[in-house]
């Protein structure tokens, strides 16, 4: 991170400006200069020191890595051979350690490498040869290379070298750029000026669209592979963007400096793709993680460094990226309200300042999920299956994957099965393409017409989202199998009591699982799920147990039995379901006492319709109406207002004095090039390349759209009504 550094940000820029200025600089020598300060501004811990040399053996090895087993599913324990060759390096050159230049030390970084250079351990895994030991030696090389013996520097090159924009790696990918800056570090190393300058060339010409293709696409998602699985936060995040970030900060202010073009390209793709699929913008989102969700990690806000090095070189929506470090930071509350669909990732994503919640889905376009390379992520089959994370805070799932039940996914319609499919069948094509969203920024509904690869359980799944609540339709769920299918509401830690509403009367559960009938509500943590028509629903809050071995097939992870307290609330639709159906509406952010009085007229929603044809919603108290058309059809919105659509579609209307003032419509298959909708009551259409015939004998509104195409397919398209 950048804030160690005990400057203010007008200093550094001030600084980088009068380096610029200096006609006697050395631009490639002061580039040099700021990766080596980047590598050394972390304080080294001493004590940290110790106990690395304690696990040092006489030949240089480590006593805790074992170097035979170079298997993928190893995980290549060998990395930390060159990474703690690397700290030690950073203590040897830190004048705040009491290892400084200490000749006893010295000889063992020496030892200790020239261990790895002879014997060149190489993992099954690319990834680790060309991107991990590459990384961790060019670093180390960089720190302490011109206190080491020359045969040993000129023999971990070709170590080093294995990371260039030949290899099988540096395909366009979020791989191709780190890969791209290790190779430039590895040119600061040994002085190669002139191809220094060609690959921060390629480096900068890596930030653009590549829709359709692996890399950023049009609407701000990133494909890490040619599958189309969204990998935003992964590879799109900690490599690409912020692999160029740091490039960017590297030579700012040099000859080498990237152009405002590309700097404010990464930094939309920052706001409007990364930050709006974390929570609140602080916290990794766990509806996009893919097979890494199966890996123990810390719940903490993302870091300020690559906001920071933005800020260095461009001030384009300085505000927006300074409200980040103020939320990173925990100066500010969120505030932000926004809808968005990524149109080319089936991901959908609705924040208000209370709370955060998506949905993930696939389609003929894009597999259901990624594959589970290396050994993670084993039991993910169905985390695309119309996956409905809510947080309020952003760690409501946080580790609770060891004790998952992996068939009752939030928001997911799954075959309950004696125990899921192989890991070789998680990703699948998808066999439908009428998946999609409609929205205009603020709002939006979602519509998914479900068949599941893996087990042919057919359902049309919708959620129309709000300020302060949004609801979740299910029709014509149908399974053939004598299995029993499941909707889960919602899969959660258990941070509360449960408070159920039954037959009129509010109690709390006792600890257990539970089949309720004629359930009006149940709250927990802070959310409350109303079910519109008193119906039966499962609930089970209780301890659950799980290791995190259990749901990997990585070698080397804790077999320790984990246990949590978990709640779960589903819907039963019995086996072999035929035409089966679900409704509810989810509150976040809301107190038992308010559940209560809201309930009894469900927050003023009217759920028009909820059949294989059409799925529909209203807001009475924001005047807002959603519709997914699955066929051509006519929905009756109020009594005055009617709504037809002449093909498959989506639409929302917003309506005041009984009149719509908006009409936003969206095309979920990508086939149609324009939509044809017909309103009751006069109508003209504010906008170009629009059309609106009232028709004299009906006194109805044909009106006529033209819709986003190519690389904007999908995306919804608003015009206003008079």
């Amino acid at each position: 991170m950048i804030s160690p550094i005990k400057f203010t940000f007008p200093f550094i820029v001030t600084a980088l400006l009068v380096l610029s200025l200096n006609s006697n600089a050395d631009d490639f020598k002061i580039v040099r200069a700021r990766v080596v300060k980047e590598l050394q501004k972390t304080s080294v811990d001493d004590s940290l020191v110790t106990s690395i040399l304690s696990r040092m053996k006489p030949d240089g090895s480590y006593s805790d890595i074992n170097y035979e087993d170079l298997s993928r599913t190893a995980g290549f324990p060998h990395r930390r051979h060159t990474s703690d060759l690397l700290y030690l390096a950073k203590a040897y050159k830190s004048k705040t350690s009491r290892f400084y230049h200490n000749r006893k030390l010295k000889t063992q970084i020496i030892t200790s490498l020239r261990y790895w250079v002879d014997h060149d351990f190489v993992g099954d895994n690319w990834h680790d040869n060309q991107i991990s030991t590459p990384t961790n030696l060019v670093n180390f090389m960089l720190v302490m290379g011109d206190e080491l013996p020359k045969d040993l520097i000129q023999k971990a090159q070709p170590i080093i070298g294995r990371a260039n924009m030949n290899a099988s790696g540096a395909r366009p990918s979020g791989d191709r750029i780190v890969i791209a800056g290790i190779f430039a570090k590895n040119l600061l190393f040994i002085g190669d000026e002139a191809e220094f300058d060609k690959i921060i060339k390629l480096i900068e010409g890596e930030v653009k669209f590549s829709t359709g293709k692996r890399g950023m696409q049009h609407d701000y998602s990133f494909h890490h592979r040619e599958d189309r699985v969204n990998n935003t936060t992964s590879y799109g995040y900690g490599k690409y963007a912020n692999a160029f970030g740091e490039w960017s900060y590297y030579v700012a202010g040099t000859k080498y400096a990237f152009s405002k073009e590309k700097i404010n390209q990464l930094v939309d793709y920052y706001l409007d793709g990364i930050y709006k699929q974390m929570v609140y913008g602080i916290y990794i989102d766990v509806s996009v993680k893919n097979r890494d969700i199966t890996q123990k990690t810390n719940f903490a806000p993302g870091g300020l460094d690559e906001i920071q090095r933005l800020l260095i070189s461009t001030d384009y929506r300085k505000n927006e990226l300074e409200e980040i470090i103020e939320l990173r930071k925990g100066e500010a509350m969120p505030s932000s309200s926004f809808a968005k669909f990524f149109w080319q990732t089936e991901h959908f994503v609705f924040q208000r300042p209370g709370f955060y919640t998506t949905v993930r889905m696939f389609s003929t376009r894009n597999r259901n999920m990624e594959e589970p390379y290396n050994g993670p992520g084993k039991p993910t089959h169905h985390r695309a299956d119309g996956t409905n994370y809510l947080m309020l805070k952003g760690d409501e799932y946080h580790n609770i994957w060891p004790v998952y039940d992996w068939q009752k996914i939030s928001g997911t319609t799954i075959m309950q099965k004696p125990k899921l499919h192989g890991p070789e069948n998680i990703q699948l094509d998808g066999f439908t393409d009428f998946v999609g969203a409609v929205t205009d920024g603020l709002y939006g509904a979602v519509a998914f017409d479900f068949v599941s690869p893996h087990d042919l359980v057919k359902a049309k799944k919708s959620w129309f989202f709000f300020d302060e609540e949004y609801v979740c339709l299910g029709a014509d769920i149908r399974s053939r199998p004598d299995v029993p299918v499941a909707t889960t509401v919602n899969q959660v830690l258990l941070r509360s009591d449960v408070t159920i509403m039954k037959g009129g009367k509010v109690k709390k559960l006792p600890r257990g699982s539970h089949e309720l009938s004629e359930v009006k509500f149940v709250h927990q943590d802070k959310i409350g799920y109303i079910f519109p028509i008193p119906t039966t629903v499962q609930v089970s809050n209780q301890e659950e147990k799980g290791r995190w071995s259990d749901i990997t097939d990585q070698k080397n992870i804790s077999a320790e039995v984990i246990t949590l307290d978990v709640f779960k609330l589903w819907f039963d639709h019995g086996k072999s379901p035929d035409s089966a159906s679900y409704q509810y509406i989810v509150v976040p952010g809301v107190s038992e006492q308010e559940l209560i009085e809201t309930s009894v007229d469900n927050r003023g929603i009217k759920i028009i319709a909820n059949t294989s044809e059409v799925q529909a919603v209203s807001n009475n108290k924001l005047g807002i109406s959603q519709i997914a058309f699955y066929k051509a059809g006519e929905v009756k919105v109020s009594e005055y207002l009617t709504v037809r659509m002449d093909s498959p579609g989506m639409a929302m209307l917003k309506v005041s004095d009984d009149k719509a003032f908006e009409l936003t419509v969206a095309d979920p298959t990508r086939k149609l090039s324009r939509v044809m909708v017909t309103l009751s009551g006069k109508y003209t259409v504010e906008g170009d390349h629009q059309i609106s015939l009232t028709d004299p004998k009906t006194g109805d509104t044909l009106i006529v759209l033209d819709l986003p195409t190519g690389v904007y397919a999908g995306k919804s398209i608003s015009v206003g009504l008079k």
